[in-house]
């Protein structure tokens, strides 16, 4: 009786430890069956940082064009969207009374040179020959009785008075010819030009209208050069330390999401822009995309900054890697099926995949949770 109760409780022993067994089996199965895995394997990569931004015209490209003299608008030549040329005219101020000034000052010119011969023939029949005879040299004045070049001096002495008299009058020439060259340069304000070719933005004034020119000259159009645009993006605190001048950069806008504009880093602005208690930092874009035609000031851009492309490095897919307070690991499939937790160093990231600096070798593999 004894010795079929111990061959039961033998049997019962048994079952329950295959099942035991087989459970534990299972749930192994199971949990590495809930992993995905992948080989770990050299790539080239290349880490890139996100950005967003806006179109804005470079420093020049945009021009406010004012009046420098006061008057009633004569003609306006511009309308918002016309194509202008540099040096084109857009808009004239009504000019009568500088055309006036300047006849005046050419008649004073006039008169300025007259009295200059006064001067000479007054004081001083043959100093018509004083180039020829250094008459305008004060350490030297011809005497009555000299000869010179068969011209006999046959007036009293030749003073210094004189020769002043000379030069006063040839000043009041010089002062008249200032004058008139001062009308000139008044009255070509009155025709305004464009400084620089490009598209008029928008018109301030009309036909009719009378501007007062100021310490601030009264602005009649403004011109943009659509071929001179940059993209200012905003690059976070975090990432601005890995940004470098001639880094290669894309970019959309929500105008055109399915094209993409290219250009690179051409400046990096030392001082942050705070908003919300988020630090960024301004980076200049220069577009060198022949599409540039297309964009416009103000456009909202999304901005892709890439970063010096890495050879050969060893890569696993990001979500691979689990992050634990400060240190990183994966999950390493070992011969016998199993997973061991493994740390690891990553580095620069692509897209979805990642660098592993150490921890892993090539042909390894790692698991995924799914």
């Amino acid at each position: 009786m004894r010795k079929i109760i111990f061959t039961l409780f033998m049997l019962i022993a048994l079952s329950g430890m295959a099942f035991a067994g087989n459970f534990l089996f299972r749930a192994k199965a199971d949990k590495n069956h809930s992993l995905e895995t992948v080989t770990v394997k050299k790539k080239n990569i290349g880490s890139s940082i996100l950005a967003t931004g806006s179109v804005k015209p470079i420093i020049g490209a945009e021009v406010k064009v004012g009046a420098r003299i006061s008057g009633r608008v004569e003609h306006l030549y511009a309308n918002i969207g016309d194509k202008v040329e540099k040096d084109q005219v857009i808009a004239e101020i009504e000019k009568k009374d500088l055309e006036a000034q300047v006849a005046q000052a050419e008649a004073n010119l006039k008169g300025a040179d007259a009295g200059v011969g006064v001067s000479k023939a007054s004081f001083w029949p043959a100093l018509s020959a004083e180039t020829d005879y250094g008459f305008q040299d004060t350490r030297y004045f011809p005497k009555k009785g000299d000869n010179f070049g068969g011209l006999k001096v046959t007036m009293p002495l030749f003073n210094g008075q004189d020769l002043y008299t000379i030069k006063q009058s040839k000043a009041a020439k010089e002062a008249a010819k200032a004058a008139l060259e001062f009308s000139k340069v008044q009255m070509s304000y009155a025709t305004i030009k464009a400084p620089i070719s490009g598209v008029i933005a928008s018109v301030t004034t009309q036909e009719g209208e009378t501007v007062a020119a100021g310490l601030n000259a009264p602005t009649f159009v403004t011109i943009i050069d659509l071929s001179r645009l940059q993209v200012d993006a905003f690059v976070d605190e975090t990432d601005i330390g890995r940004v470098k001048v001639g880094q290669k950069a894309l970019f959309t806008v929500d105008t055109y999401p399915d094209k993409e504009f290219t250009g690179k880093v051409k400046a990096i602005y030392p001082k942050a822009i705070i908003q919300e208690n988020v630090v960024n930092f301004d980076v200049v874009i220069e577009i060198d995309d022949p599409k540039i035609e297309l964009l416009r000031p103000d456009m909202t851009t999304s901005v892709t900054i890439y970063q010096e492309e890495k050879k050969g490095v060893l890569t696993i897919p990001r979500a691979a890697v689990v992050k634990e307070e400060n240190s990183r690991f994966v999950l390493v499939k070992q011969a016998d099926g199993t997973f061991e937790k493994r740390a690891i160093k990553t580095g620069s990231q692509s897209g979805s995949d990642i660098e592993v600096i150490s921890g892993l070798n090539e042909g390894d593999t790692v698991g995924i949770k799914k």
